[in-house]
């Protein structure tokens, strides 16, 4: 029987990971599970308090970890470690924010022996309030989902089904801890274990939900979020590519994408489900040019 481990990065979350534990406890599987948290909060460790109290009686194994070093990179590397060191065959990674139907994990492992897959990653789904509908195409607020099948590349860490495989060949970190408070990470693992040669799979059965807190329905938040995707994106992709050809061709898609937005923000206008377009499209830009400039937008470093 595959072992499966269950790993969840936490950072002040205490209500949110409750949830996910007690989605966990109804899994429908016949997998040999066991739950890995690592509270990535030093000062607080509430999610540290809240497995202890809860892994006496807990349906499934269940362990936290502390992690002291401040960042996503940084948890997801522990939970790997940890994970694969205690001899388990897949990790199943899920945030703290979500929660899972109760096959998630069936389908993404039949995925996975179907495909013969180094990593799965299964659909988010989200629901948009009515109210704010013109924001239901924004990053953080937009459902992730594919059709099943292999894909050339994945989108996120969130809803992700990692081989023991797939690590073999990958230099170690495996997540580079220098995104591990601008966020990207994922990103960037992704473009290293495609390179190594790994395979991809989509799964959109293994379906987790995913919550959508009241501020990322403000204007502030969401341009805040495309600035920061396209700082992330573009430290990846300077990460992997020194030619100077490809940071000519980067810094004309910028300008490009600058001098494009207002000129685009009046007719999208016109349209409430497209009027957030023309800045979330200047604002990515705008993000992508600060790291040329070398500057990284660490927009996890405040709680």
């Amino acid at each position: 029987m595959d072992k499966i481990v269950v790993a969840i990065p936490t950072f002040r979350r205490p209500e949110s990971l409750l949830r996910l534990l007690k989605a966990l406890e109804g899994l429908s599987t016949s997998l040999s599970v066991s739950v890995l948290v690592a509270d990535n909060d030093k000062e607080r460790s509430e999610g540290l308090r809240l497995c202890a109290g809860l892994s006496p009686s807990y349906r499934w194994p269940l362990e936290s970890v502390l992690v002291r070093e401040r960042g996503i990179s940084q948890a997801r590397n522990a939970l790997i470690s940890r994970a694969f060191a205690g001899g388990c065959d897949f990790v199943a990674m899920i945030d703290d924010d979500e929660w899972p139907s109760q096959r998630w994990l069936d389908e993404l492992v039949r995925m996975q022996r179907a495909t013969a897959a180094d990593l799965v990653q299964g659909s988010i789904l989200f629901e948009c309030p009515p109210e704010k509908m013109q924001y239901r195409a924004c990053e953080g607020i937009s459902s992730i989902r594919r059709p099943s099948g292999a894909v050339d590349m994945l989108q996120g860490a969130g809803n992700l089904l990692i081989a023991r495989a797939c690590l073999q060949g990958l230099a170690q970190p495996f997540f580079d801890p220098q995104f591990g408070l601008s966020g990207g990470e994922d990103a960037e693992f992704f473009v290293r274990a495609a390179r190594a040669g790994k395979r991809f799979a989509w799964c959109d059965e293994a379906i987790v939900y995913g919550e959508i807190p009241s501020e990322r329905l403000r204007l502030s938040w969401i341009l805040s979020r495309a600035f920061s995707v396209g700082n992330s994106d573009m430290h990846v992709a300077l990460k992997h590519s020194s030619s100077w050809r490809v940071r000519v061709a980067e810094a004309a898609k910028i300008s490009g994408a600058l001098l494009l937005a207002p000129v685009l923000a009046i007719p999208l206008a016109l349209f409430p489900s497209r009027r957030l377009a023309a800045p979330r499209l200047f604002f990515r830009a705008a993000g992508k040019a600060v790291a040329m400039l070398g500057i990284r937008h660490e927009g996890y470093a405040r709680p």
